[in-house]
């Protein structure tokens, strides 16, 4: 059994062991695991959220912080274009970046959903198979993968 799988936000022992010592050593970290036990499903979507939020507030403070700036100038203007020239180029791939990387977080959220309905599509065939069998057809075994 790996780490994550001991730590999970869930009432196993390992959190409710954690949660009473938390609570024996010092109240808010017992309280903090508890909220973890509660609320932890949702850490990773708040996770998400916060820190394209701060990305976004940086974003906005890296591109107001030229605008209200003069840009530096070292006195050769060839330097200075093209240093401005990279500092585009540069922003330009920031943003191709952020692009990829909101694709590819739809596309894990997308095979994550996608592996979900087939759990639960699994799941209610097998109900379903159980249901007839006790209405008196032969018992099928659950399988698993």
């Amino acid at each position: 059994m790996n780490q994550s799988a001991l730590l999970r936000p869930d009432w196993t022992p390992a959190t409710i062991a954690l949660m009473i010592l938390g609570f024996m050593v010092f109240w808010p970290l017992g309280l903090a695991m508890l909220a973890y036990i509660i609320f932890g499903e949702r850490l990773r979507g708040f996770k998400r959220d916060v820190n394209q939020a701060t990305d976004g507030i940086f974003a906005s403070c890296r591109r107001s912080h030229g605008r209200y700036r003069p840009h530096f100038s070292t006195g050769n203007v060839a330097f200075d274009d093209w240093r401005k020239a990279e500092l585009d180029r540069i922003e330009e791939e920031r943003r191709k970046l952020d692009e990829m990387r909101e694709e590819f977080d739809d596309y894990l959220r997308e095979l994550r959903r996608a592996k979900d309905q087939e759990e639960f599509d699994r799941f209610m065939r097998e109900r379903k198979n159980a249901k007839r069998d006790d209405n008196g057809g032969p018992v099928a075994e659950f399988q698993t993968p």
